[in-house]
């Protein structure tokens, strides 16, 4: 874990383990405080001397999308209402600093067909050597989960034994995002899959003791690389090519695992819609599904019902921005 490095290291690092101590993760918090700790390595202002123009110059210089400046603002915010907590500054530099407009984002979307061969491919690259079979079965599980339950990457990763709950076919995810805790119901086949995937363990490791559901090689948790990895694999195989594009105002994003859980949620809306329901309506079911602390967060889906209707917009948008 690399340090903070400027005058101001050790109270940045007192504030991430203020936020640990709350129950936060410093995941995002440190990579987020990290460009400010270098802005002030070249240039060095002593903590009472910040002001909203020293923000101005910092915002102003930070090469990224806006999306990733509004972030780094946030934390900044942050750990300045914190400083005036400690009484170490009057007021939050920061306080009046607007966010930056932000480009409009469009998440890649597999459509159902896509997913299964998505799935397939993976599946397909399970290697029969021992040596790296169950290794390769638990990346594919993974997989699976976001797939079909629509988890964020981290969370398969952090399962342990317990959070299968074979007789009611669920699956307990614990104190992920925003510290919530959810159970998920799981489809007949992913049921099916975990069953299966449970006998093979017992029957390789009968004398495991490791307690993640799905560990790695070396008994640690599967890495989010080796699913990067088999999901890249995977995506060519099929022969999908679609990179991030930004045209005009809005980002298309390019396929990633974590499109596969926007894909959950769009195609999960777009079958209630297909069976006469109300896909407004059953938003907050969702959202509690996926783990969202608010629904109105779930309602951004529903400007993108399916995999089809999104390349159309991506192609519109094309043509628009050459007929300029």
């Amino acid at each position: 874990m690399k340090p903070f490095e400027s005058h101001l290291s050790q109270i940045l690092e007192e504030y991430v383990q203020y936020r640990l101590g709350l129950g936060y993760t410093d995941r995002n918090l440190r990579s987020s405080l990290r460009p400010f700790d270098r802005f002030l390595l070249n240039t060095p202002i002593d903590i009472v001397d910040l002001s909203a123009w020293s923000i101005l110059e910092f915002r102003n210089s930070l090469r990224l999308e806006p999306r990733t400046v509004n972030g780094i603002l946030s934390a900044l915010r942050g750990f300045f209402d914190y400083l005036v907590r400690k009484e170490i500054i009057q007021w939050n530099p920061i306080e009046d600093i607007p966010a930056v407009s932000e480009n409009a984002f469009i998440p890649f979307v597999f459509s159902d067909r896509q997913t299964d061969r998505l799935l397939a491919a993976v599946q397909s690259r399970i290697r029969p050597d021992p040596r790296h079979y169950f290794a390769d079965l638990a990346t594919y599980t993974a997989i699976l989960l976001l797939a079909r339950c629509g988890l964020r990457i981290s969370e398969p990763l952090r399962l342990k034994s317990g959070h299968y709950i074979k007789e009611e076919g669920c699956i307990y995810i614990e104190k992920t995002k925003f510290s919530k805790d959810r159970l998920i119901p799981m489809q007949r086949e992913v049921v099916a899959h975990m069953n299966n995937y449970l006998s093979v363990k017992r029957s390789l490791m009968p004398d495991d003791q490791n307690p993640r559901l799905l560990p790695g090689k070396q008994g640690d948790k599967i890495s989010q690389g080796r699913l990067y990895a088999a999901f890249s694999n995977a995506l060519g195989h099929i022969g999908i090519h679609s990179p991030r594009r930004v045209i005009a105002n809005t980002v298309f994003g390019s396929p990633t695992p974590h499109s596969l859980r926007h894909s959950f949620a769009i195609n999960t809306l777009r079958q209630i819609r297909e069976r006469g329901q109300s896909a407004q309506a059953a938003l907050p079911v969702l959202a509690t599904f996926m783990g969202h602390r608010k629904y109105r967060y779930t309602a951004i889906y529903l400007k993108v019902l399916d995999a089809e209707k999104r390349q159309h917009l991506v192609d519109f948008s094309i043509r628009a921005q050459k007929d300029i």
